[in-house]
């Protein structure tokens, strides 16, 4: 079986982390599907948003610890070979806020170290209520600076820099109260809303998606004045499209809207 399995249901690509041996642990292998599933839809106009889960008792446990020590046990690789997994996984996260389309977590089990970065990395989340959080390397050692990046731009610093420091997990209720995931959900219907959520997003207009997604992470690096400036710009490059005129007549006309989606 392949360890990342792509299921597309109309307009959602559904993708699940299928390596429950190791808690679908960020191997080499997997980051490197990870990372090429995304590229490929990436330019994929028939789907219009993703939804990324896990197979087995966890959505991911991290980097896999077993793969990192063998790297630094190795002759002539050490920092080289970590600066490389760093660089690759980094790079996967980045990508999916890159992506045109958004990008949910379902999450149950747990979400750990950079497990917790990559739900933190995805547009949205939705968990299972059993689900714990956490950025827990320093348990072992090794504080998780490169989750902490993601993590740090979900939530307060203070609530952020408390998990990294003490290692402990939180629950779903309490991810979603620091805005780590927009909701939790009983067990049996995280799929279903999931899919309903990821259903709802994928029905709006693509383009103003795209264009809405690549301007949210824009502007919120940017100062105010600029900010305002730099929405004005893709509010006038939204407007420009056909099929946003056909919206705002529907909407007028108080019918459904003819867009072309193809």
């Amino acid at each position: 079986m392949a360890i990342l399995e792509r299921d597309d249901r109309g307009a959602v690509a559904h993708l699940m982390m299928n390596s429950p041996e190791t808690l679908n642990a960020l191997s080499d292998e997997m980051l490197a599907a990870l990372d090429g599933m995304l590229e490929t839809l990436e330019t994929d106009q028939s789907i219009r948003a993703i939804s990324l889960s896990g197979a087995g008792k966890a959505f991911c446990a991290g980097h896999n610890l077993r793969e990192m020590s063998a790297a630094r046990q190795a002759p002539d690789k050490g920092a080289a070979a970590f600066a490389d997994l760093f660089d690759r996984c980094s790079a996967m996260m980045m990508r999916i806020q890159r992506m045109p389309q958004p990008v949910i977590a379902q999450v149950h089990g747990i979400a750990a170290a950079a497990g917790c970065q990559l739900v933190a990395a995805c547009d949205l989340a939705v968990a299972a209520d059993e689900t714990k959080f956490g950025v827990n390397g320093v348990n072992i050692g090794l504080f998780c600076s490169t989750p902490m990046v993601a993590l740090s731009r979900n939530i307060a610093r203070k609530q952020a820099f408390e998990m990294l420091t003490t290692g402990d997990f939180i629950s779903a209720q309490r991810a979603v109260e620091l805005g780590l995931i927009n909701r939790h959900v009983p067990d049996e219907d995280l799929a279903v809303e999931t899919a309903a959520l990821a259903a709802q997003i994928a029905g709006k207009l693509r383009s103003a998606v795209r264009i809405g997604k690549r301007a949210f992470y824009d502007q919120i690096q940017m100062p105010l004045d600029q900010a305002y400036a730099f929405t004005r710009d893709v509010m006038i490059e939204n407007l420009a499209d056909e099929d946003t005129a056909e919206g705002i007549a529907a909407f007028i006309a108080k019918r459904a809207p003819n867009w072309d989606q193809s």
